[in-house]
């Protein structure tokens, strides 16, 4: 039996999730972002537990088709560009499509239908949170967060950067350095 859930994005909430199956008395064959696979189903007490459990977390059962296959393009793109090492070398429309076995224009529609915003733009400010986190970790400079992060150019970047935040990344990263002075000041 395989179970979706929403809002389930980061390691952290995936020990939540083992930790509340287990609670019940259910062993999980894997946890994985937004899904978990069991050996066996569960009965319906057990899954109203469950479902009462995750929604005290700040998560969420998922049963309906279109809320799963959102959450899984979700999942796919958090896990993209926060979890892995290297961003796909393809374009990202076929990446998803491939990765879950759907047309990727039937996947944009329902994205976009519930969620109000495409799957390009859904990659694009995930793109500028991860930017966000280089630029806070001073361990790149912005030529190679760009390469990092597949911008055709520093000033592809930069523009997308200010158009999702209103600033510069180097206007970013000096409030950031201006913070940590303020802070050693008191």
């Amino acid at each position: 039996m395989k179970l979706f859930i929403k809002y389930m994005v980061s390691l952290r909430c995936k020990m939540m999730v083992k930790e509340e199956l287990h609670k019940l008395g259910i062993h999980p064959m894997t946890v994985d972002l937004g899904m978990v696979e069991l050996a066996e189903d569960l009965s319906e007490m057990q899954l109203l537990r469950l479902k009462t459990n995750l929604k005290k977390s700040g998560l969420e059962l998922l049963d309906d088709k279109k809320s799963i296959i959102i959450e899984k393009i979700k999942n796919i793109i958090v896990e993209m560009i926060h979890y892995s090492d290297e961003l796909p070398k393809v374009n990202y429309s076929d990446y998803i499509s491939e990765h879950l076995g759907y047309d990727y224009t039937y996947l944009a529609n329902i994205f976009s239908e519930v969620k109000g915003i495409t799957i390009q733009q859904f990659i694009i400010l995930h793109k500028i949170e991860k930017v966000k986190e280089l630029l806070i970790y001073d361990e790149l400079n912005l030529t190679e967060i760009s390469y990092k992060m597949h911008y055709s150019s520093v000033a592809h970047l930069s523009n997308q950067f200010k158009k999702v935040t209103g600033l510069t990344p180097t206007f970013y990263k000096n409030l950031k350095n201006k913070r940590k002075k303020n802070l050693e000041n008191i």
